[in-house]
């Protein structure tokens, strides 16, 4: 090894000659199992597959509370399931989305290494999530109401919405979540969340358990349950965070900087909580409508929206690894290596995605008892499984893609490209072929094939028209380390920076016994570096602004509150 120094003096270790291989777009069978894109592909599954899991097991936790009311009596499940929907879509959703803009800007920060302002952004996170709870609560308080709206069951709806009303303090622990695990995947560092997760549903069994049958809580013993996971989940990492010290090198303390630039981040903030959303509403409203045509249709939508969403975790792993890698090399100005880290991770999203609709399809018969002994629901599922083969597959690229653009910053695109797929054309084909030509839920899924596949394919073809020089240009302004102004030639073959991490923390001058495979090892760069992008707000301008931002939630609540007592006395 030899050390050298990059074009803003900081100190990087250049791996030997043999390690270092030129990145290029593998062409053909030779160039796909090159050494490079080998090894490029074991750095992206080494993210993957612990996403995957975590992921998993944060899945888990309703899935628990489902399973655990289900046996109080079948209005209890309905109740619960119609209230993890509510929280999922009006809370969870847009927190995951919005959280999203930090695998743009942590990740390049990271990679350029503006250490600092990794932590900074983590702050500017915290406080604008926060400020998201409240309109969330004005929808948990009106649950009820909302419900009745939809033709729900008032007895179904009651119990549904004392359940959303426990989950209203789980919502910030459920939003810092979300952050504290974007701030460590942009290091690379994925394993704590899985350990964490684990432990939350080792909780979670345990107290269901306790406060449905010990205490007999019956749907509110669950509801607390839940809550207490989300918190456990959030304070069990922060406290890993604390513990192995790994903020140490991103985290310089709460500064007032975390008030500056609120528009930047809400910019990428706001389409990556549509691209998550438009997705999301989809699914749970073909599963309204799946109820609206008779139970057998729910059953079998039921079966296989779950089926979809423990399949989609693979792909969503590789969405998450691809933000990573590719803002990361975005952030240190390397384009050939974000462009072979687009390139490899497609390649293995599309492979896995291809053995899993495989498989599904092969076991089309048998699938279906996982969920149920109902003989006509598993005969619906077998139906519609040879649709959801394909369906798998482009929904698989278009996610995988979709963490491509959430590493480039372009969700602004990801997020129009969802609405013409999901609004333009797959959803409205859908819902024709499941009333106008009565094939129910066949007719549903039909129309979600069309809708992904145009995704996919404008997805592919806009990321093969990416100017990665320019994209590199534009991910140096969001890490802080140049202007609008300024234009830094960006070489053509740069060598990939490879890293040591001791639980995730760059330490420059320490042996390092754990290792990151594929990553970047830099030491922290302050030329140029600096703490806040674009025009800095005078303090008389942020007490006017934010202060502005906090009375708008506020009122967003108080509007709910309000609603909630009119509708109660009427």
């Amino acid at each position: 090894m030899e050390l050298a120094e990059d074009s803003l003096g900081a100190a990087i270790r250049l791996p030997e000659p043999p390690d270092a291989p030129q990145w290029r777009i593998p062409g053909g069978l030779r160039g796909a199992l090159s050494p490079g894109v080998l090894r490029e592909a074991a750095a992206l599954v080494a993210l993957a597959g612990p996403v995957f899991l975590a992921q998993l097991m944060i899945f888990l936790i309703s899935i628990v509370s489902s399973i655990f009311c289900g046996h109080l009596g079948k209005i209890e499940l309905d109740a619960v399931t119609l209230a993890v929907s509510v929280v999922n879509v009006t809370g969870i959703s847009v927190g995951t989305g919005l959280a999203s803009a930090c695998d743009t800007l942590m990740s390049q920060s990271f990679g350029g290494r503006n250490l600092k302002r990794v932590g900074v952004i983590l702050q500017r996170g915290i406080l604008i999530l926060l400020l998201c709870c409240f309109p969330c609560w004005a929808i948990f308080l009106n649950t009820e109401h909302l419900l009745l709206l939809l033709g729900q069951d008032p007895e179904v709806a009651r119990i549904a919405q004392i359940y959303v009303m426990i989950c209203i303090p789980a919502l910030p622990a459920a939003f810092l979540f979300q952050l504290q695990t974007r701030y460590l995947q942009s290091q690379g560092i994925i394993m704590p969340q899985v350990i964490v997760g684990i432990a939350a549903n080792v909780v979670n069994v345990g107290m269901n358990a306790f406060l449905l049958y010990a205490l007999d809580l019956g749907v509110v013993g669950s509801a607390w349950a839940n809550t207490t996971s989300q918190f456990f989940l959030s304070a069990l990492l922060f406290l890993y965070v604390w513990w192995k010290r790994i903020h140490v090198l991103t985290w310089g303390g709460w500064t007032r900087e975390c008030l500056q630039e609120w528009s930047s981040y809400t910019r990428l903030a706001i389409p990556s909580m549509f691209m998550v959303c438009i997705e999301w509403w989809t699914f749970e409203i073909g599963t309204f409508l799946a109820g609206l045509v008779n139970v057998t249709e729910l059953g079998a939508q039921a079966v296989i929206y779950e089926l979809a969403s423990v399949a989609y975790m693979v792909p969503f792993g590789f969405g998450v690894a691809a933000s990573v890698r590719v803002g990361n090399a975005l952030g240190a100005g390397n384009a050939e290596q974000a462009r072979c880290s687009c390139t490899t991770v497609l390649l293995c999203a599309g492979v896995c995605a291809l053995l899993v609709g495989i498989l599904l399809a092969a076991l089309k018969d048998v699938v279906g008892y996982i969920f149920t002994n109902d003989k006509d629901i598993i005969s619906l599922v077998s139906q519609v499984m040879p649709i959801f083969a394909p369906f798998h597959l482009f929904d698989a690229l278009a996610g995988t893609c979709g963490g491509v653009l959430r590493g480039t910053g372009k969700q602004k695109i990801g997020a129009i490209l969802n609405a013409i797929g999901y609004y333009g054309f797959g959803f409205p084909i859908g819902v024709s072929l499941m009333f106008a030509a009565k094939l129910g839920i066949i007719g549903l899924w039909s129309g979600l094939v069309v809708c992904v596949f145009s995704q996919a394919l404008s997805y592919l073809i806009y990321i093969m028209r990416t100017d990665w020089n320019r994209v590199t240009e534009q991910a140096q302004v969001r890490a802080g380390l140049k202007s609008n102004k300024e234009t830094i030639p960006m070489p053509a073959d740069l060598p990939v920076l490879e890293r040591e991490v001791v639980d995730g923390v760059i330490l420059p001058d320490i042996i390092r016994p754990e290792s990151q495979a594929g990553q970047l090892v830099v030491e922290e760069s302050s030329q140029r570096a600096v703490p806040t992008v674009g025009e800095v707000l005078t303090g008389r301008q942020l007490i006017i602004y934010r202060g502005m931002a906090l009375t708008l939630s506020v009122a967003v609540l108080i509007a709910g509150i309000v609603v909630r007592v009119l509708s109660d006395r009427g």
